[in-house]
This record gives C-alpha cells, sequence and structure tokens, in this order.
C-alpha cells in the first residue's frame, strides 16, 4: 500500500497532548536501573489503551508490545531506566514532576530516553489508525537495566527469548537526525598491592597509591595515543574512580585500585586494550593486575543475568536497507535531506549489532547533550517527528527492503 505521509503527520499531530502526558506520566515514576518496575507497569498501560496486539513482559521485565503478524519482524527500542537526579540544587524544577510549556518538557528521563518511548506507542496506534500494515510485525519493547550495563537486555532478548528482528531501529535521542553507529566501550579495573604498616614508618611499608601514582600519569598519556576512525572519531580514555585499602588512616595503604573508562572506536578491541595498559612501564615496575568489570545486579524481577563490561563499537553503512529506510521515511515526511550522524555516548546497539550483528540505525527526540544533565528537557515537536517516522519505517522496510 502508498503511504500518504502528510496523513501521517498530521496524525502525530493530533496525538502531541497524549504524547505529552504519557511522557509526563513516566518521569514522575522514580525508576533508575533495577527500580523500573512501576513504570513498566505504566506503560502496559498505555500499550493496552492504543491497541497494541499482544503486551508482555519477559522474566528480565523488559516490556514487549506487538503490532501485526507479518513475516519480516521490525524493532523498535527505548530504554526506560534512567540515571539518578544528581544534585537536586542545579534543578529549576522539581526533576519528576517537571514542567511543560508549549514548546518543551522538562524532568529526569525526558530526553535519555522516555520521549523515545512515548513517540513509539503511538507511533504504533498512528499505524493501526491508518491501517499501515504489510508482511511485517512490529516490536516496540522497552527495555531494562541500559543505564547501568547498556545492552544488556538485548542479550538477554536475542540468546534466551530467541528472538532476532531484521532490523531495530534505536529511539536513543538523535535530535530527530539518522545516526548510523557509536564507539564501544570498557570498564576496567587497576590494582596495586602494597604492605601495609604504621604511618609513623612508612618505610616499613609498601605504599599501594604510590605504585599507582605514574600509572595514572601514564594512562593520561596513552590517551593522547589512541586509534581514530574517521566517522566515529577517536578511542579514549578517562580514570573515573579511585579506592584503597589500610587498615587506618595512620597506616600505609596496601591497596589500591582504579576504574577506567575507555571508548573503543572501530578497530580496537577489547584484547588491544588491555594489551596496551599491560604494556604500561608503570604496570609492569608495580605488577599491577588488569582487568574486565562483571555486572551482575539483579534485575528488578530479580534475575541475574551476568554480562562482561565490554561493549564493542558498531557502525552501519549508509546504502545498507536499514539506512535507506530510514532516509526514505525521513524525505517522504519532511521533504528534506536529513543529516547522518553518530551519537557520542553508547546504545543498546552494542548488543544488537555490536555483538550480534543484527543491523541497527538509531533515530529519537530529544537531544544528546540533554542526556545525565541537570534540567533535562524533551521537545514536543520532536515527539510528533518521531512517532510519525516510527509509523511508516516498517512499510517502507518490508515493501522495499526486506
Amino acid at each position: 500500500m502508498a503511504i500518504d505521509f502528510k496523513t501521517v503527520l498530521a496524525r502525530a499531530e493530533t496525538y502531541k497532548a497524549e504524547m505529552s502526558a504519557f511522557l509526563r506520566d513516566m518521569v514522575a515514576i522514580a525508576a533508575e536501573s533495577g527500580q523500573e518496575k512501576n513504570r513498566i507497569a505504566r506503560i502496559k498501560q498505555e500499550m493496552g489503551k492504543t491497541g497494541f496486539d499482544q503486551v508482555e513482559i519477559d522474566p528480565m521485565g523488559n516490556i514487549l508490545g506487538y503490532i501485526g503478524r507479518g513475516k519480516h519482524l521490525v524493532a523498535m527500542d527505548a530504554h526506560i531506566d534512567n540515571v539518578g537526579v544528581g544534585d537536586p540544587n542545579l534543578w529549576d524544577c522539581d526533576p519528576f514532576k517537571g514542567y511543560e510549556n508549549e514548546e518543551i518538557i522538562a524532568g529526569r528521563g525526558t530526553s535519555d530516553q522516555l520521549g523515545g518511548m512515548a513517540a513509539l506507542v503511538y507511533g504504533a496506534k498512528i499505524i493501526t489508525d491508518l491501517g499501515l500494515t504489510d508482511d511485517y510485525t512490529l516490536l516496540v519493547t522497552g527495555t531494562v537495566q541500559e543505564e547501568d550495563c547498556d545492552g544488556l537486555c538485548w542479550q538477554y532478548i536475542i540468546d534466551e527469548s530467541k528472538i532476532r528482528p531484521e532490523l531495530v531501529v534505536l529511539t536513543e535521542p538523535t535530535s530527530c537526525n539518522i545516526y548510523l553507529g557509536q564507539r564501544g566501550r570498557m570498564e576496567i579495573k587497576v590494582s596495586t598491592g602494597g604492605l601495609s604498616c604504621h604511618g609513623s614508618a612508612p618505610e616499613r611499608g609498601d605504599n599501594a597509591i604510590y605504585k599507582m601514582a605514574p600509572i595514572l600519569t601514564e594512562l593520561r598519556a596513552l590517551n593522547e595515543n589512541l586509534l581514530e576512525h574517521a566517522f566515529l572519531g577517536k578511542g579514549s580514555l578517562t580514570v573515573s574512580e579511585i579506592f584503597f585499602s589500610s587498615p587506618s588512616r595512620c597506616a600505609v595503604a596496601d591497596g589500591c585500585s582504579i576504574s577506567i573508562d575507555r571508548r573503543l572506536t572501530m578497530g580496537e578491541t577489547a584484547e588491544d586494550a588491555i594489551r596496551q595498559i599491560n604494556n604500561l612501564p608503570a604496570v609492569k615496575t608495580a605488577a599491577a593486575t588488569v582487568e574486565i568489570y562483571d555486572y551482575r545486579r539483579p534485575s528488578y524481577k530479580g534475575l541475574v543475568y551476568p554480562m562482561e563490561a565490554y561493549f564493542p563499537a558498531w557502525l552501519i553503512e549508509k546504502d545498507h536497507p536499514a539506512t535507506k529506510t530510514l532516509v526514505e521515511a525521513y524525505m517522504g515526511l519532511f521533504d528534506q535531506e536529513p543529516l547522518i550522524d553518530k551519537w557520542t555516548f553508547s546504545t543498546n546497539g552494542v548488543s544488537i549489532m555490536g555483538l550480534h550483528g543484527i543491523p541497527c540505525v538509531g533515530f529519537g527526540p530529544g537531544h544528546e547533550d540533554q542526556a545525565h544533565a541537570p534540567n533535562e528537557k524533551t521537545w514536543k515537536s520532536e515527539l510528533v517527528r518521531a512517532a510519525a517516522m516510527y509509523a511508516v519505517i516498517p512499510t517502507i522496510y518490508s515493501q522495499k527492503y526486506a
């Protein structure tokens, strides 16, 4: 069937108020990673109201809503957990009550990335309203624990639930541009050991903190010399945490550990990143240990699904059918060429495409610079544009590119 793009966009505009109200309801429910139960229940209620054919919650706690029963499975994903509010004194409004005016909605999670979920639910409603069905099944996922461990939810969906879409649209904030990938990341721990003694006679011991000091200097220098990719940019690292062990404040430290946030560009592997650190002279001199963190926190349903904290970079080609689908949808709706770009931060694509090779492409309402920031906000006009995009993508894909 031919798509009447003007009718789709007009219908999306009529749902602006309902999308805004739904978004504000989600924001009002606190839902950091591992605490998403009540927000998932609210999303299930909205999916029921808007006419999804089937809605289920998996053993991890992800919500999966289906439209249609065609042979081509197209998925669209929004993680529905959010980070904490940080210092409340930096907010101009209550982060959970938020506020809205004619243009924006403010509150924690509005851009990252509950706006994506609001637009997805109403994009699906437009499909049923206008009969934009074809030989596809649309799966809308509201996924959990992404802020703690990006991709964990989709590891479970793919490996345990045996769901493997042909195409996944990520609705993380892109300012309504089309994003084709991201750098990967790793969480690395470096530890030094020493010998404690009384602080009044430090020469009797071996201070693990002093052993760490030259390692920090060499890590800072290593950051300047990492691989660069023409589209995704340069690999990077930063020391994000430091810990110690000591019998008391009046003692020499017998242990010191740091956490490293390592961003991986295309062409870098986990093995490369670990080897680079192990090869630092100060690491060798201190006989430091270098390891990748594991994630083992239970979901709100109590499920522990361990995952190594390695999240590979991914990038889809500009001429891939997934990209062409979104470009055609964008041009049909908005009559202009889209901006093609990439995320600075990480997404569930690290599992979907990075580990499993399932084609991924991004389009979402909200702006990346709002993520994790005080006074976070999103734009109502972008909710409308995103809902219209989500309504037409499955038909275009199934008719022309599947």
